[in-house]
């Protein structure tokens, strides 16, 4: 009897082995083929996306606008259908995909198609809207005493000017967009609420978050524990800065407002050392130096420079981004570059995104060929932008003098520790900004954006002020939920730079640490960052190219610390 027990045993468990396994291949083969299908309709989609997207930002025309709402929605429409949907659902749910590379680009696509899985009206209305919304943002020029006036002209008005009255004058011209787009903005927010809610979130900040990999309370515990470390050293530099200022000016403390910081939102550090780095780059060709920079550390952006659009036009977007066209090689950077310090970081900022695109293993399926997450190229953009105000790097490229060096170098560090701990307690402000706007977008925002600045940024509310000048930030309307990520690429920058410094270079003389001319530095971000793409969770990726997940401790031995 045991006999016979043995070997119908012996000959079932081979059939049940061969049937499971018969499972497992026939999902993987059924994944794999949804995975060609979809990547044949993606891929063009997303290009006429970019392509439409970048020609509308730089014609600010009616009609290129709708083209690209258009081909957004082409798109929303792909991720929106329902039977591809529950193809990828039930594939998902059998859990019988154990190939590792099938498995990963399935966690990848099922985000992209259930945030899309509700009324479709819905969604293209919001892409109208957003449409709509960031047409005005780039045509908006601010009325000052009567002359329309661009972004940079108001920076350069509240950087350079000792008048209070115009000052105030030009901040709040420039806050005037607030008042244009706010009823839109709160409206895009009850709709994105309104998707969120459709597909079981609480609010779409939540949602948004957990679709991208990131968890809602590990971001928030890393902001608490940025805003314990930051505040006090924050609240220090804050005095010097007010002492600074009230002398500037010729007026008391506790009269400083916030169009006396020479910045719009305060999210740059205002110059109160004795430096002007923008007399050094005054005289140079800003492409050139960038040019240079990238090709002598291997990672050359030539022909990503041909491929762009870097100085003023009239309607052309304002500000500076870079798109990747098509995962394959067509990344191009939007500038309005003049000859100062800050578009230098700018530019050194927007080809650091342009190179982690650029460099993404074409033979990698289309869908790894992005970065791991935003805030990782977030990253990369920062650290290689800190260089416009580093010393050793200015002295590298030629920009200035040895002697030149040495009495600017201290003032420079100074200078990096102040703008990192204003771009830290601004960051703040948005995070939290937002994070409460998708919670309840009915509070009176108006009084939540002035109590987290004041909190925050230490700065004072203008007496009486009740304007959403919330809404005059961009990224409030058309980039929800990414603001945290600038925060944590300066987390990952400050990470990267110490591996690099010490691992890749071999010199902890931090101070005067300078990547000009090491292609090693741009063949280790190739081969640690750039090449993987979106294969690794952005954590496994951090850790496997700096040997620690994510931390803020580099962060803050970099410019807390003294």
């Amino acid at each position: 009897m045991n006999k016979l027990l043995l070997i119908i045993t012996a000959s079932i468990l081979p059939l049940m082995f061969f049937s499971c396994t018969s499972k497992q291949e026939k999902m993987e083969n059924k994944l794999r083929d949804l995975i060609t299908k979809l990547e044949a309709e993606i891929a063009p989609l997303t290009k006429e996306e970019n392509i439409t997207s970048w020609d509308a930002s730089i014609s600010g025309k009616d009609e290129d606008y709708q083209k690209s709402a258009d081909a957004k929605i082409k798109l929303v429409k792909l991720f929106s259908d329902t039977n591809l949907f529950a193809q990828l659902k039930e594939i998902k749910e059998s859990g019988l995909v154990k190939d590792s590379v099938l498995n990963r680009q399935m966690e990848i696509l099922y985000p992209l198609f259930l945030q899309n899985q509700v009324n479709k009206d819905l969604l293209e209305k919001v892409i109208n809207m957003e449409s709509e919304l960031e047409k005005k943002y780039s045509n908006f020029r601010a009325d000052v005493n009567g002359k329309k006036v661009s972004d940079n002209e108001i920076e350069g008005i509240l950087s350079t000017s000792t008048n209070s009255k115009e000052l105030e004058a030009a901040w709040k011209a420039h806050k005037m967009i607030g008042k244009e787009v706010s009823a839109d903005v709160i409206a895009i927010v009850k709709l994105r609420n309104q998707i969120a809610k459709e597909l079981g979130y609480e609010n779409y900040h939540t949602m948004n978050m957990t679709l991208s990999e990131q968890n809602p309370t590990e971001i928030l515990s890393l902001f608490n524990e940025l805003d314990s470390l930051t505040k006090d050293t924050f609240a220090e530099l804050k005095g010097d800065i007010d002492t600074y200022f009230a002398k500037r000016y010729g007026i008391a403390k506790e009269k400083l407002m916030p169009w006396h910081y020479q910045n719009r939102f305060f999210q740059e550090a205002p110059k109160i050392y004795d430096i002007d780095l923008d007399q050094f780059y005054s005289d140079k060709n800003l492409v050139d130096l960038t040019a240079k920079y990238y090709n002598g550390i291997n990672l050359n952006v030539d022909d990503l420079i041909k491929k762009s659009d870097l100085f003023e036009k009239p309607g052309k977007n304002q500000h500076a981004y870079c798109t990747d066209i098509d995962r394959n090689g067509d990344v191009r950077v939007l500038c309005n570059v003049k000859p100062t310090m800050g578009w230098m970081n700018t530019m050194l900022h927007e080809y650091g995104h342009a190179v982690y695109s650029r460099y993404y293993d074409p033979q990698k399926p289309f869908l790894f060929r992005e970065s791991a997450h935003t805030f990782t190229t977030e990253a990369i953009a920062m650290m290689n932008g800190r260089n416009a105000s580093n010393p050793q790097w200015m002295l590298d490229m030629g920009i200035i003098t040895a002697d030149q060096k040495a009495k600017i170098a201290d003032v420079c560090n100074k200078s990096l520790r102040l703008e990192q701990l204003t771009f830290s307690r601004w960051a703040q402000v948005m995070y939290r900004f937002e994070k409460a706007m998708y919670a309840d977008p009915d509070q009176d925002l108006n009084a939540l954006w002035w109590a987290l600045v004041e909190k925050y940024q230490l700065l004072k509310k203008p007496e009486g002020r009740n304007e959403p000048d919330w809404a005059s930030k961009i990224h409030v309307a058309l980039y929800p939920c990414y603001y945290h990520n600038y925060l944590m690429g300066e987390l990952l920058a400050s990470q990267l730079f110490y591996y690099i410094s010490d691992n890749v270079l071999k010199n902890s003389d931090y101070k005067n640490v300078s990547f000009v001319n090491h292609p090693e530095v741009g063949n280790y971000l190739k081969e640690k960052v750039f090449k993987s793409g979106k294969y690794y969770q952005w954590n496994d990726m951090i850790q496997r190219a700096t040997g620690e997940k994510l931390t803020a401790k580099y962060y803050a031995k970099q410019f807390v610390e003294k």
